[in-house]
């Protein structure tokens, strides 16, 4: 009878370990070390993006600086092949070094990816508009972010660059335009 009751309970046993094991999900956007992993080379990936694209020469704006101050203020939205204004298909974006990186990097490897503009308005308020955008990210999204600096005379119009992008003019009496943070964001689809 006790060898009986010692096979049944180990029948249970094995039981609950196979039906706790079959109910746990693991799939490849679970949490582990293997997650931290990816996560950690996307944040070294987009770090290294905006540092290649912040670099430049003695005496010229980097290819960052050039992608705001050419800013159109539209939201562009990746179609498959190329970045479209977010209303018309019909038009692309141009002449971003940014969108090019991206294409070489990102989009081969399968990584969706946004990019948002960031500057502090009038009043004091921190303001944020896409630039592109390739849908909500998932849990384990990474962000990476880099100031860039502004001045008048990198602007040109800053009338006509206002009415673009809404990124004011924060001190009119110097040459001091003002700070956009450029925030990206990586994730696994």
């Amino acid at each position: 009878m006790h060898t009986l009751e010692a096979i049944i309970a180990a029948m249970i046993m094995v039981g609950i370990i196979i039906f706790a094991v079959q109910a746990t999900s693991l799939t490849p956007l679970t949490s582990s070390t293997a997650n931290a992993h990816i996560e950690a080379q996307l944040q070294s990936m987009g770090q290294d993006m905006l540092n290649t694209l912040s670099y430049s020469s003695y005496g010229e704006d980097s290819q960052l600086k050039e992608d705001i101050e050419n800013w159109d203020g539209n939201e562009y939205v990746w179609n498959g092949s190329a970045y479209q204004i977010f209303d018309s298909e019909n038009e692309t974006l141009q002449n971003s070094s940014l969108a090019d990186v991206l294409l070489m990097v990102a989009v081969p490897r399968g990584i969706a990816h946004n990019v948002h503009f960031g500057w502090v308005d009038e009043n004091g308020i921190l303001r944020d508009r896409r630039y592109i955008y390739n849908g909500e990210p998932s849990d384990n999204a990474v962000i990476i972010s880099k100031k860039v600096l502004l001045s008048d005379n990198d602007i040109g119009n800053t009338s006509i660059f206002y009415a673009n992008t809404t990124i004011p003019d924060a001190d009119e009496v110097t040459d001091f335009y003002n700070v956009v943070d450029v925030r990206m964001t990586l994730w696994r689809m």
